[in-house]
């Protein structure tokens, strides 16, 4: 017997149901975390209403680029931001559940589910600096991605562990990207485009509080990783003109850099905030999902050099991201949620003794990856791994300034740390 759209709804727990079962969580944010799991999709109607002198429709990414009428991301009425991929359907590369609806009612925007309304919504602001263009003609959308409270700077379109065939992490869809786009060049942004759109954006008064620079993982150099660095110190350096202060709000999520590198970061540039993303937390489910990196650094190592970053640039201010419920899928990763919130937990306490926190970005199933047929963890596990994050962020004392609700926006576990 064919199985039925919606038979997922019967198997786990409703989000009126995991809101019940989490008091003490923001609903908001059991919201976002379900929107971010299961994707949203927009009625014509929605789309028609969208405005693209207000809202920010325009979007260069690491891998991706659009120019349409599509919302770079949703707000909600507690100021909770959503990063939403838009799924339409019956592409069945959603993790086996079909995604919310934006839709039009009594003039506002809200989110739908099963026709009934769940939420209104509103869309990111567009900046002021978005139409402008650079001193080589560069529209400056193009060279610099805007949050609602943050700058994006994404240098270049490249990824050298997806090089070796086999070696690219397997809930990436960049492999797919490469594939469809194989005659086009990789662009690598322009320093100084880059430079003079940051300095435009600073004159909106109020708008940004932090920058982040973040791109794949360069390998080449006279060490591993040299060449990824040398870069991102460039970018840096130019852009503390802008600054009187020696240390600016900026993060860097890049790949795990060893010390001599990571001091070079810390003395050398405007740098306050340093994440690298570990992506699970297991190391034998690591291995068999992202090979490239287990290949040229490994678990136990990639863990090390996070401790000498919270040693260098102190405690708070490092973590390290996860793809959280990537660990859940078949046929090597764990047998259960139960099992993979007992010791997915027990291994982001370690990371937290050392001073690094984690960052939960929630994982939906990406069409193009290697898991593009798996199905997305539960709602309710989701949830309570959100819980235990900030649990233990508060344990043991590790701010979440630079990855918070503000200036990111993509983290149900860092939403936590604003009640």
């Amino acid at each position: 017997m064919a199985e039925s759209k919606h038979s997922w709804r019967e198997d786990e727990l409703s989000l009126q149901e995991v809101i019940k079962k989490y008091p003490d969580v923001s609903p908001f944010v059991i919201l976002k975390t379900d929107v971010q799991r299961r994707g949203v999709d927009f009625t014509q109607r929605a789309i028609d209403a969208v405005d693209p002198d207000r809202d920010a429709v325009v979007y260069r990414g690491i891998y991706s680029e659009k120019n349409d009428r599509i919302p770079n991301g949703l707000i909600l009425r507690d100021g909770t931001t959503i990063l939403a991929d838009r799924v339409v359907p019956p592409s069945g590369f959603n993790g086996g559940r079909d995604p919310y609806l934006i839709d039009i009612a009594d003039g506002k925007a809200v989110l739908t589910d099963e026709g009934k309304v769940i939420e209104e919504v509103g869309y990111w602001p567009k900046p002021d600096y978005f139409d402008k263009v650079t001193s080589s003609g560069k529209p400056m959308w193009q060279v610099l991605v805007a949050r609602p409270q943050r700058m994006d700077i994404n240098l270049y379109q490249n990824c050298d562990f997806w090089k070796d065939i086999g070696m690219g992490c397997k809930f990436c869809p960049i492999a797919a990207t490469y594939s469809k786009t194989k005659n086009i060049k990789r662009e690598h942004l322009d320093y100084q485009d880059v430079a003079e759109a940051v300095a435009e954006a600073l004159k909106q008064p109020g708008r940004f509080r932090m920058i982040q620079l973040c791109s794949g993982s360069l390998l080449g150099g006279k060490e591993l990783l040299d060449g990824e660095i040398d870069q991102y110190i460039t970018m840096l350096k130019l852009l503390e003109k802008n600054f009187s202060h020696k240390k600016v709000m900026t993060q860097l999520i890049s790949t795990a850099h060893n010390e001599r590198q990571l001091r070079r970061l810390h003395e050398e540039t405007i740098l306050t905030g340093y994440t690298a993303d570990i992506e699970v937390l297991n190391e034998e489910i690591f291995n068999w999902i992202c090979p490239g990196k287990a290949k040229y650094i490994g678990y136990q190592e990639w863990k090390r050099r996070l401790y000498q970053a919270a040693e260098i640039f102190g405690p708070g201010a490092v973590n390290t991201g996860i793809v959280s419920g990537v660990e859940l899928v078949k046929p090597n990763g764990f047998r259960s949620e139960e099992e993979a919130l007992e010791k997915g937990l027990a291994e982001a306490e370690e990371l937290a003794r050392h001073g690094v926190g984690v960052a939960q970005t929630v994982y939906r199933v990406a069409e193009g990856s290697y898991f593009q047929k798996q199905k997305a963890a539960s709602l309710d596990y989701l949830t309570a791994f959100a819980k235990g994050l900030d649990t233990l962020q508060r344990r043991y004392r590790l701010e979440a300034y630079f990855d918070d609700y503000r200036t990111c926006g993509n983290h149900p576990n860092t939403d936590l740390a604003r009640i």
